[in-house]
């Protein structure tokens, strides 16, 4: 059987849409120094190495009730680390009806529903820029699924897990599944929007852009951060410790930096 937010369908075999949400993430960063820049490097490294992202990503399998068969992890030298989850169906149990509303999933509560073989993967990628002094951390996760639960009911989890400056998301659902008669289902629960997945406390925090082509069943949310504090972007040191010409100079040079991911194009000033 396979619920939707109005009725049951019942199905010929088993739910076989897959649907894929892609969590892309940045955290942007002034290093003025080479000192500066590897000890930003060995924070990201420690706060999110291997061992960190593998505890997040179970609690993401738990979130969407899986069940986990096999763990790969990683730490790259000389930086960024990999993990990879492969999941399969968890414990059936009854099916919250508000699961398949448009709305943020819990914090980190288990919420075990229908899930088929899956897959999650986070890979992490450190880096900076050759002349800038901007160094930045970029992390990608993919959730995905097969059967009732969307994975976009770990999106609300996987902001709260990352600080950001930056976000990406795109949800996907993909190939089909058959009602009794044969009548293929090319998606088993309304979605307008992405954004509709966030908390409004989030939603307040960030500018947020729609790319979505509903008839692909496609759908794309960029978010960057609004309120911009310069302390927040300096490693070690404060504002105060600045002039005001340098202080000017680096927020610039931050925000462009920040605007030229969140527009995806480099920018000229």
């Amino acid at each position: 059987m396979s619920s939707t937010s109005e009725n049951t369908i019942e199905l010929h075999g088993f739910n076989n849409l897959t649907k894929s949400l892609s969590f892309n993430m940045y955290d942007i960063c002034y290093t003025k120094t080479k000192e500066e820049r590897e000890a930003y490097i060995e924070y990201i490294d420690e706060e999110y190495s291997a061992e960190r992202l593998t505890k997040i990503l179970k609690a993401v399998t738990d979130i969407i009730g899986a069940h986990v068969l096999n763990v790969a992890q990683q730490d790259y030298v000389p930086q960024g680390a990999s993990v990879t989850y492969l999941i399969s169906e968890g414990p059936i149990v009854e099916v919250p009806t508000e699961s398949f509303e448009e709305s943020p999933g819990p914090l980190p509560e288990s919420v075990v529903m229908q899930l088929d073989k899956s897959h999650i993967t986070v890979h992490t990628y450190p880096e900076y820029h050759p002349s800038e002094g901007i160094s930045t951390f970029r992390a990608d996760i993919d959730v995905s699924t097969c059967g009732e639960i969307s994975p976009l009911k770990a999106l609300n989890y996987l902001i709260h897990s990352f600080d950001t400056d930056i976000m990406t998301i795109d949800y996907r659902v993909r190939g089909f599944t058959r009602d009794k008669e044969g009548k293929k289902l090319y998606i088993d629960h309304d979605i307008s929007s992405i954004q509709n997945y966030i908390p409004e406390e989030v939603q307040d925090e960030y500018d947020m852009i729609d790319v979505n082509i509903y008839q692909a069943h496609t759908f794309h949310t960029k978010c960057k951060i609004k309120e911009f504090d310069l302390d927040q972007y300096l490693f070690g040191y404060t504002k105060d410790s600045l002039t005001h010409e340098e202080a000017k100079e680096i927020a610039e040079r931050i925000q462009k930096e920040i605007d030229e991911i969140y527009y995806g194009k480099n920018i000229d000033i």
